[in-house]
């Protein structure tokens, strides 16, 4: 099958950030696309903007009668359940495919860069593709973010290579085609979908198997995907690896190491050492294309990072806003303990909004320990996504917070914590999370910076 036969594609949730991005792809190669979304976001108005046409509600009216079967090719997420617009895709009999298998069908006609990872994943794609950028490469790129270089989660600078992140959920990334790979980790996530931790590494280990060159594959140290590939690591000897990490006035300096040679004084402003080692990753598979190391070290200087990657904001007051996407007991570690590093003695607040009822339940105890790293800690209510409360009788943030062992702890709603937030003491605010908790983004650094005004 080949995509290119064409002219209309329909997306059914278009506000997905990995929908978005595939939208975002025919909508650059000229073809018509629409979609469905249940509820309006800065995403999908984003993309009203660009000129795709988005209805947000579940009818099936006339104008349906001219999309014509022949030339349009539906396109779904494995998240929506039952739905009236995708139920008369299937009675008519149109072409329809999960954003997976679309992804894959464009990775099999380019040089794909694929990331996979349970964590890290968009992180090191991201700056893959923004190295891309800077080393002139024909690339298009497909994030599972919000790449502050670019402002989107899709870029079209070519078709030779494709840079995507490899998403384990429903096995996806097994329908992807990657010459180069990069896995980051393999905890255990998604057991809804997986059921055990032996069976999401087993599913790490067929998509490594997918990359034809072992020299094309860059594994983290310490994970073992069943196959040879190129390990990397931070502050340990790797096939490449990062050490002498250093701190200058939020930046990170450090040094890199390949299997022949020491590459000094990177530079970066992007905290944490699971970033460092992110950037080790990148580094090693751009260095493997034949990119120069002192176009390396400028691009990576110039890296902006991810929105709600670890967005940091200063304010006159001296307080320190920090949001972040975290939502599994992994990430949130990364995030605390980046700030425990380099704010040892200020007080942290953390806001927490937990994705899925399946996860909050199966990772309770880790959550637990993660979330008692905290001064004070806010939990908002559970954000269900594809999940129903009906089906997790029990599972709330009322349960997960007796878990926590601490004296400053309560529940909100979301809508009630930006007021309750006002009235607390803190020097840094983490919001995290992968819900709807951006919604509370803009408002705090209104509040904050309405502050530094009254202030001053």
């Amino acid at each position: 099958m080949n995509v290119d036969q064409y002219q209309n594609f329909y997306f059914v949730g278009i506000g997905g950030i990995g929908m978005s991005a595939l939208a975002r792809y025919f909508q650059a190669s000229g073809k018509t696309v629409l979609g469905y979304d249940r509820t309006p976001t800065k995403l999908t108005t984003a993309l009203l903007l660009e000129g795709i046409e988005i209805s947000f509600e579940d009818i099936v009216d006339a104008g349906f009668e001219t999309i014509h079967k022949a030339s349009t090719l539906v396109i779904y997420t494995p998240a929506i359940k039952q739905l009236g617009i995708l139920n008369y895709f299937q009675e008519n009999g149109f072409t329809i495919l999960k954003r997976a298998e679309v992804l894959g069908l464009i990775t099999r006609e380019t040089n794909c860069l694929a990331v996979a990872g349970t964590h890290g994943k968009t992180t090191t794609s991201s700056l893959i593709a923004h190295l891309c950028k800077e080393a002139g490469l024909p690339f298009s790129c497909f994030l599972g973010g919000i790449a502050e270089n670019f402002k989107s989660n899709f870029l079209f600078n070519g078709n030779e290579y494709s840079v995507v992140e490899a998403d384990e959920y429903d096995r996806s990334f097994l329908k992807l085609s990657p010459d180069w790979a990069v896995i980051t980790s393999t905890d255990a996530d998604h057991l809804d979908i997986y059921g055990d931790r032996e069976t999401i590494e087993e599913g790490f280990r067929q998509f490594g198997a997918l990359v034809p060159d072992n020299d094309h594959l860059f594994v983290r140290k310490g994970i073992d995907i069943g196959r040879t590939g190129k390990s990397y690591a931070v502050n340990e000897p790797a096939d490449y690896y990062s050490d002498n990490l250093r701190m200058d006035r939020d930046r990170i300096y450090f040094d890199f190491h390949t299997p022949t040679e020491v590459v000094k004084d990177f530079v970066w402003e992007i905290p944490g050492i699971h970033n460092v080692e992110n950037a080790t990753a990148a580094i090693a598979l751009l260095h493997s294309l034949g990119v120069d190391f002192n176009t390396l070290k400028s691009a990576i200087a110039s890296f902006k990072g991810i929105k709600r990657r670890y967005t940091k904001h200063f304010f006159e007051s001296d307080k320190i806003y920090i949001d972040d996407y975290a939502h599994h007991p992994t990430e949130l570690d990364a995030v605390i303990g980046s700030i425990r590093t380099f704010y040892p003695t200020k007080k942290l607040l953390v806001v927490f909004q937990p994705h899925l009822f399946s996860r909050t339940r199966d990772f309770a105890d880790d959550f637990a320990r993660s979330l008692e790293n905290s001064d004070e800690l806010m939990l908002l209510d559970i954000y269900p996504a594809r999940e129903i409360q009906e089906n997790f009788p029990g599972i709330t943030s009322y349960w997960l917070a007796d878990k926590v062992q601490a004296d400053a702890k309560e529940v909100s709603s979301l809508e009630a914590a930006l007021e309750k937030i006002k009235n607390k003491e803190f020097d840094i605010l983490l919001t995290v999370g992968a819900g709807n908790i951006d919604t509370l983004y803009d408002p705090i650094v209104a509040w904050l910076s309405q502050t530094d005004d009254v202030n001053v």
